[in-house]
C-alpha cells in the first residue's frame, strides 16, 4: 500500500493548527487591520479572512461549509491580539492630572519650591485645600532629575564614574562619583523590576553566547541571550565556569520574558547551551524548536550579532576596570541602556524595545521609566497591603 509522505498528519485541535501556522514565518499576510490572507497549508491557494460586525470570516471549505471557527481564524486572531497588544506598549511620562490627597482634578499650580539645587512647581486643589508636589521618582533626592539621569546617560554611553562627576561639574552639579554610582544601583533596580514584566515581540530566531568578565580579578562568564530580528537583549547571567554551567536558568528565564520559545536558537557548540536546549525548548509538538551550534567565523552560520553585543560589554569593562561583585548593577544597567534608550544603526534609529513593539515616549526616556517603575511599585505594595 502506498503511504502518502508529502504532507504529514497534523494532530490537535483547530485552535493547535492555528497557533502552529501563527508561530510560522510569511504564513500571514497582513492587508490591512480589518483584513489577512493565510496560506494554505496544503497548497498555494491564500485564504481571505476579514472581520466583520459578527466576527472574523474565511473562505476555507472548512469555515464556510461547516461553519465552524477555522484554524485560520484561529492563527488570525492570534496575530490581530498580539498588535492590539503591542499598540498598547507606550510608556508615557507621567503627568500630575489630580490631587494626591483626595484625586479632585480640580488643581492648579501653585509656585515653585526653590531648594537648594533645584526647583520643585508646587500646586494646590482648589476643592481640599492641599499643597502638593509632582517629583515622583525624585522625592527627597538634593539634586535634579536632569542630573541623575545625564550622569546615567554619560556612564552608560561610555564614561568612567570620575569622568561622569567632571561633566556634571561644568553644568553646575557637584557630586562624588560614589553618589553616582549610588544612583545608577537604586534606579537600575527600579527600573529592572518594571522592564522585566514588560513582553517584547520578539522574533523567532534567538542567539546565545557567553564571554569572559573579570570580577575584583577573578574570571567569570557573562551568558547573555538575545533575538536576532531585533537585537533584544532578552536575559543574561553570570557564570562562575565556563564549560560546566547549566545554561538552562538563561534560557528558562528568556522564555518567561518573551512568553515564547524560538523557533530557531543559534549558539556555538558549547554543551551547555546543547543540554539547556533539549530541556528547555525542545518538544515533540510542532512547530518544533531547532538548535544551530555548528556556526563559524563567517558565512550564513556566523555569530557576529552576539560577538558585537560581547564588545559592547567588554568596552564597558575597560572603563570600569573590572567588576566587583556578581550582582552588580552595572550589568542590568547597561542592559536596560541597551534595550530601551539607545538608538542603534541596524535598526534604522530604533532602540531594540521599539523593534518589539514597546514604545517609551519622552525627550528623557531615563525619566520617563523611572517615573513609570516607582509608580508601578508603589501599586504593587498598595494591593500587596490590601
Amino acid at each position: 500500500m502506498e503511504t502518502n509522505t508529502i504532507y504529514p498528519q497534523v494532530i490537535g485541535t483547530r485552535e493547535d493548527r492555528g497557533r502552529a501556522i501563527a508561530e510560522k514565518d510569511r504564513q500571514i499576510m497582513r492587508m490591512n487591520d480589518h483584513s489577512y490572507k493565510v496560506k494554505s497549508q496544503s497548497s498555494d491557494i491564500l485564504y481571505d479572512i476579514t472581520q466583520t460586525e459578527t466576527g472574523w470570516k474565511c473562505n476555507c471549505p472548512d469555515h464556510e461549509t461547516r461553519g465552524v471557527k477555522c484554524k485560520h481564524i484561529f492563527a488570525v486572531e492570534l496575530v490581530f491580539n498580539l498588535r492590539e497588544q503591542v499598540k498598547k506598549n507606550v510608556i508615557h511620562p507621567l503627568e500630575i492630572t489630580d490631587c494626591i490627597y483626595c484625586h479632585s482634578t480640580n488643581i492648579k499650580k501653585f509656585g515653585v519650591r526653590h531648594n537648594k539645587h533645584h526647583d520643585v512647581q508646587k500646586y494646590q486643589c482648589r476643592d481640599c485645600k492641599q499643597y502638593f508636589s509632582f517629583n515622583i521618582g525624585f522625592e527627597r533626592l538634593k539634586h535634579n532629575p536632569q542630573a541623575v539621569t545625564t550622569a546615567m546617560q554619560l556612564y552608560f554611553s561610555g564614561e568612567s564614574l570620575r569622568n561622569t562627576k567632571n561633566s556634571l561639574k561644568l553644568i553646575g552639579v557637584q557630586v562624588s562619583h560614589q553618589t553616582i554610582f549610588n544612583w545608577i544601583e537604586k534606579y537600575t533596580n527600579l527600573m529592572k523590576q518594571y522592564v522585566d514584566k514588560l513582553k517584547p515581540n520578539v522574533g523567532s530566531t534567538w542567539r546565545a553566547d557567553e564571554v569572559f568578565i573579570k570580577f575584583s580579578g577573578d574570571t567569570k562568564y557573562l551568558f547573555a541571550l538575545m533575538d536576532d530580528e531585533t537585537k533584544y537583549w532578552i536575559a543574561q547571567e553570570v557564570a562562575e565556569t565556563k564549560f560546566k554551567h547549566d545554561a538552562r536558568s538563561l534560557l528558562h528565564e528568556g522564555k518567561e520574558i518573551a512568553g515564547k520559545r524560538p523557533n530557531v536558537l543559534i549558539t556555538d557548540g558549547l554543551p551547555a547551551y546543547h543540554d539547556a536546549f533539549n530541556k528547555e525548548f525542545y518538544t515533540n509538538t510542532c512547530p518544533q524548536s531547532k538548535h544551530i551550534n555548528a556556526i563559524k567565523l563567517d558565512g550564513d552560520m556566523n555569530n557576529n550579532t552576539m560577538e558585537r553585543s560581547n564588545g559592547e560589554v567588554r568596552d564597558r569593562e575597560k572603563v570600569m576596570r573590572g567588576l566587583k561583585v556578581k550582582d552588580t548593577p552595572i550589568l542590568p544597567g547597561y542592559q536596560i541602556f541597551h534595550n530601551y534608550i539607545r538608538p542603534h544603526q541596524t535598526l534604522k534609529g530604533k532602540t531594540p524595545a521599539e523593534a518589539c513593539g514597546i514604545q517609551v515616549e519622552g525627550d528623557n526616556k531615563w525619566i520617563t521609566l523611572i517615573q513609570n517603575a516607582t509608580f508601578d511599585s508603589a501599586n504593587r505594595k498598595n494591593n500587596g497591603a490590601n
